[in-house]
Order: structure tokens, then sequence, then C-alpha cells
């Protein structure tokens, strides 16, 4: 009990399926074919795998539109740029690898449809780092294309946030109301593969209580995969960009709350721990002896002379989370996070308003 009350502070439980605006009907599910985890089909690597095997028979004849540089090592931006060239060669190219990642892409968006946990979904938002590029929006664009031409109900959109910002945007929707109200920021982290970013974000709540003005004030980046630390060496890192945060938000005048929002992969157990799911992070995040929401409270158990509440959950969900303000005109939708591999979560909008309605119609019966 003495640990549950660490890591969870009194505010939720971590990795819950009930959120403030949302219920959470499914994440991280690892759907498979015969030829392994289907989400490794839409992923960066996929699409890059397509697109060196589009190049393959054009390097033998030494007419690859796209030089000697390694698929793998061609910048989004030089894509981009490749597309609106006036190499029609090259630009073709990039264009059929498109077209193959997004009939990927909408293999795998049909399956996740046709689960229990997906059923009646309504509209889905991309995110991830792919979607940053006009490279991921045609492919995003040619995907919603194919899904209605086999006459599924259910558009496809890029997420509207930089895919950076939506993962530390996302956290203000795991935070409790009262927040908003008392303090006009946030500490959010958003812990990667690669790279770890934390952030202050603004919740402009007074402007617009949906929280759909929200913005990252300021974030610090730490790519942890090239210093390849140990896990307790990563968590002091943590530490100590959120404690630089907290003294420039404080310095500058922000309200900042005592409250962490936490996003990081894998399957977030109730008391903190990560399930599975978190082998690409540096050390065993997943060991029983280890909890960074308790770590994050012993070394910052307090933030402008109050008690720190952290709340960690899964980096899709989270990422997913940026977009409840926008999703209010449906009831259930999802998210698809492209990057090292695919990202999932399912939502359904809490109708907050439905349970007024209730106790009136009870009322009136009465």
């Amino acid at each position: 009990m003495a640990e549950d009350t660490i890591t969870t502070t009194g505010i939720a439980r971590h990795g819950a399926t009930r959120l403030p605006s949302v219920e959470v009907d499914s994440f991280n599910i690892e759907l498979k074919d015969d030829d392994g985890f289907l989400g490794d089909r839409a992923s960066r690597k996929a699409f890059r795998k397509i697109l060196d095997d589009l190049r393959k028979p054009l390097k033998k004849n030494g007419d690859d539109p796209l030089g000697k540089k390694a698929s793998g090592e061609i910048a989004k931006s030089e894509l981009d740029e490749a597309l609106a060239s006036e190499d029609i060669a090259a630009a073709a190219l990039v264009h059929s690898a498109i077209e193959e990642f997004a009939q990927e892409l909408a293999h795998v968006t049909r399956r996740f449809l046709k689960t229990k946990a997906w059923a009646d979904t309504e509209r889905i938002v991309v995110g991830g780092g792919f979607r940053q590029s006009r490279v991921g929006e045609l492919a995003i664009a040619r995907t919603d294309i194919l899904l209605k031409a086999d006459e599924f109900e259910v558009d496809l959109v890029p997420i509207r946030f930089h895919p950076d910002d939506a993962g530390l945007i996302g956290t203000l929707h795991l935070a409790p109301s009262w927040i908003f109200e008392a303090y006009d920021s946030i500490l959010a982290v958003d812990i990667g593969g690669t790279n770890i970013r934390c952030g202050v974000v603004e919740t402009r709540w007074k402007k617009a209580p949906d929280l759909s003005r929200a913005t990252v004030w300021k974030s610090e980046l730490w790519r942890h995969a090239d210093d390849e630390p140990t896990r307790e060496g990563a968590v002091k890192r943590l530490v100590k960009m959120l404690k630089d945060l907290i003294g420039t938000a404080e310095a500058e005048g922000l309200k900042l709350a005592p409250f962490i929002g936490i996003a990081c992969p894998g399957v977030i157990d109730a008391d903190g721990s990560i399930e599975k799911g978190a082998q690409n992070l540096p050390g065993n995040w997943e060991s029983s002896k280890f909890n960074l929401p308790a770590s994050l409270v012993e070394a910052i158990p307090e933030i402008g002379g109050h008690d720190t509440a952290v709340l960690m959950h899964n980096d899709g969900v989270v990422q997913g989370l940026s977009e409840v303000p926008f999703m209010q005109d449906v009831e259930r939708w999802g998210v698809l996070t492209i990057g090292t591999g695919l990202g999932n979560a399912r939502y359904t909008n809490r109708r907050k308003e439905n349970s007024k309605d209730e106790k009136k119609s009870r009322k009136s019966k009465d």
C-alpha cells in the first residue's frame, strides 16, 4: 500500500483505461500473421525497405535517380524534395514507394478495424515521426482512399500537432481537471527508444477549456541512443532535465503544477512498473525492482511547495490523447503511430453531459 501511494500519489493509476475524457478501449495490440508482427509491415523501417527494393534494379543499370546514398540514410526532407523536383524519375520512384507502403498500411489498418476492440471506429489519427513529412502525408491520404474503396466507414487523418509536441501535450489529458483551474502549465516527459524529450506544456485553459490551444512552452531533447547510458544513468539525466525546466519555468513566472505526465513505451501496470515492450530503452526497465514514477517522486518530492504527483501511460496512447479536443464530433476513434514500430490505441469519448441528462430524465419521471 505504501508503494502504491508513492507511485500514484492519490490522483489515478498508471496505464488506466478510464481517463478524464476517454475510455482507452485497447492499446499496444500485437497482431500477427505468418510473417510475424503485422505492425512491422507499416513501420518507418518498412517504408525504407520498400524504397530500397525499388531502387535495386535501377542501381544495377546505374539509373538510380536518388543517387548512391543508402535508403536508410536519405533524410525525409530529401525525399520530399525528390517529390517536388523536376526530376520525374526521382518523383516517380518515391511515389511508387508511397503507393506500396500505403497498401501495407491499409492492410494492417483493416486488420485492426476487424478486431473486437476496434469495432465501429469512426476516425483514425496517424502520428509518429513518419507523419512529419510530405511523403508521410501522402501515404496517409492514399491509405484513406484505399480504405474507403473497400467500404470502410472510417477517416484516416494526420495528427494535428508536430509528433514531438503531441507526445508532450497528450499528457495533459492524464491530469485531473482541478490542475487546469489552479495552474497554467505542467511538466511532461516523452520517452522513446532513441530519445527522451522533456517539456513544459502551457495549458492555455482560460482561452480554451478543452485544451485545444495547449502548447509546448519549452522542451529539451536528449538522444540517449548515442550515449548508451545505464538505466540509472538515464533516470539521473531525466531528473536533471526536469529540474532545469522547473527552474526555468519558475524564473519566467509560470505557475507550474506539482504534476509530471509521462509517455513511455510498453504495457504500463497500475503500480507504475512496465510489464513488457520496453526492450529498446537503456537497461532493463521491465525489472520488478524498477519503478520510474517512484524514482521521480523520490528525486523531485515537491514542485512549488506541493507534493509531486506522477502519472505514466503508454506513449502511443498519450500521443493520441493530444487529439481529444478535436475528436468531439465522433464517439469512437483511434491512433496509429508510425515510427520504429506501429503504436496503436483505440478510444471511446466519455460523454459527461450524458450523466447530467440521465439525472434530469430520472427527475422528470419521478
